[in-house]
This record gives C-alpha cells, sequence and structure tokens, in this order.
C-alpha cells in the first residue's frame, strides 16, 4: 500500500501516528511492542513528534522494546549514529526503560558487532522465528535500504540476522539485519521524501525486479504487511494505478540473463 503525503511535515506526523497506533495494538494483544527504528534524516522529524503531546502520552513506553535496522561502525557519541539522533529526538525525551533499548554494539570490528547483535536478538525473540511488531525503513537514491547497499555481500546474505559490510562510495563499514529478518515483522513501513528520490522509488515499484542492483525490492514481508509513506515530491513519477491504497500490486519477475 501507498500512502502520498503533501510535505515531510504531513509524512513525519502519519509515521509517528502508525508507531503510537501499532504500539497500542501490540501492548493491548500481547503486552509488549517491539520496533526497529531507521536512521539518516527522514524520520527524525517523525521521532521528535512523538517525544511530543499528545503522542507522547498515547505510548506505552515502558512495554516498547526498541532496536535498530542498522548502524554506521562508529562510537556511539559519534554525530553520524543512528542511535544517538533516536536518543536525542525521542528516547531521551520519553520515559523507556534503559533495559529496553538496544542498539548495535560498537566492538573491536564491524563483525564483532554484528555477531553480538545477531546474539542480542536470537536471545530476545528465545532462539525462535523473529517477527518484529513494525520496521521503519528509508530509502537511498542509489536503491539502498538500511546498509543493504547495491551489489555488495549483505544484499545476498540470507541465514545471518546481522551482517557487517564494507561500503566503499562511503570509505565506512556498517552493520546491518539482512533482508529474511526484515521480511518475517508484522508490518514493514518505508518513509520516503524529497524529489530525489522519485526516479528509485518509481524503479522500486515499478520497474524489473534486480535486487543486487536495487537492494530495497529485496523487502516483501512474509505474512506481514508492506507500507508506502511518501511526500508527493517522491512519488511525482509514478503511474496513477501505483498510486491507490489498494495493496500493492507483486513485483514484476527477475530479467534472467544469460551467462
Amino acid at each position: 500500500m501507498i500512502k502520498v503525503f503533501a510535505d515531510l511535515q504531513a509524512l513525519s506526523h502519519a509515521a509517528a501516528r502508525l508507531f503510537a497506533k501499532e504500539a497500542c495494538r501490540a501492548i493491548e494483544a500481547r503486552g509488549q511492542f517491539s520496533v526497529l527504528l531507521a536512521g539518516g534524516e527522514t524520520p527524525r522529524r517523525a521521532y521528535e513528534i512523538l517525544a511530543r503531546q499528545p503522542l507522547r502520552d498515547m505510548v506505552p513506553w515502558e512495554q516498547v522494546q526498541f532496536f535498530w535496522g542498522d548502524e554506521r561502525y562508529v562510537p556511539p557519541d559519534d554525530q553520524r549514529s543512528n542511535a544517538r539522533m533516536a536518543r536525542q529526538t525521542l528516547l531521551d525525551l520519553v520515559p523507556v526503560p534503559a533495559a529496553h533499548i538496544h542498539p548495535i554494539p560498537y566492538r573491536s570490528s564491524p563483525r564483532e558487532s554484528a555477531a553480538e547483535y545477531e546474539d542480542i536478538l536470537r536471545a530476545f525473540f528465545n532462539n525462535g522465528p523473529p517477527r518484529f511488531d513494525l520496521v521503519f525503513l528509508g530509502l537511498g537514491e542509489n536503491g539502498h535500504t538500511a546498509s543493504l547497499f547495491p551489489g555488495t555481500y549483505a544484499v545476498e546474505e540470507r541465514e545471518r540476522w546481522v551482517t557487517d559490510v564494507y561500503v566503499a562510495e562511503q570509505g565506512i563499514y556498517r552493520v546491518t539485519l539482512t533482508a529474511p529478518l526484515f521480511n518475517r515483522a508484522a508490518l514493514v513501513a518505508f518513509i520516503v521524501a524529497g524529489g530525489g528520490k522519485a526516479l528509485i522509488l518509481r524503479k522500486v515499484l515499478e520497474g524489473s525486479m534486480e535486487p543486487r542492483r536495487i537492494p530495497a525490492q529485496l523487502i516483501k514481508p512474509v505474512n506481514g504487511t508492506l507500507l508506502w509513506l511518501v511526500e508527493r515530491e517522491a512519488a511525482r513519477l509514478l503511474s496513477h494505478d501505483c498510486l491507490t491504497d489498494a495493496p500493492l500490486r507483486p513485483h514484476p519477475r527477475p530479467r534472467h540473463h544469460s551467462n
């Protein structure tokens, strides 16, 4: 399903309301809400809105468990840290227990950080199938989501829940959850804003299935829901058929290339 909003402010309010609604629903049903936060600049405003009234008082923060979909391999106080941004805009401003905040650890190597985070996730889910109540994801202009970047081995990973990955164009290691884990979520919501995302958004939703080149196409929840929250400028190249509140049509079949 695709929902289009007039500007970033409206988009951010919608994302914040979605968080609050899903939190209340999960906590009423099971006593707990587990969420994967996205990094980057696009969700920042949504986190700020959640930390303020009226949504702040709607969420039972003591029963929310926070995780991250990816992180740059930087110390937690680094300005590039996704966890640092979430703390500044949301987590330090609401009464969530410290034990319910699970950032990706910064250890002696990216691989060690990834392995430890996978252990944390497996312990949280009691070594059973991981199923987050809500996953927030962003979309990069090159088609990446989380730290699943085009052409990297992270895109191919099917066994591990978490992997390290080197992003050559940025000259940095990252730690990311993998597509199979994202696809087990009950609800995956992309938050996409800006005219610079228009072309790649059209390719993701209406183009040929080429997940090595456009990793966001890997996100297809199994027994879950995929939702796109999109600012109007980012949606400007989508076809009329795509811009409905009906469920998304399946991706086109992959193109087969001879070797």
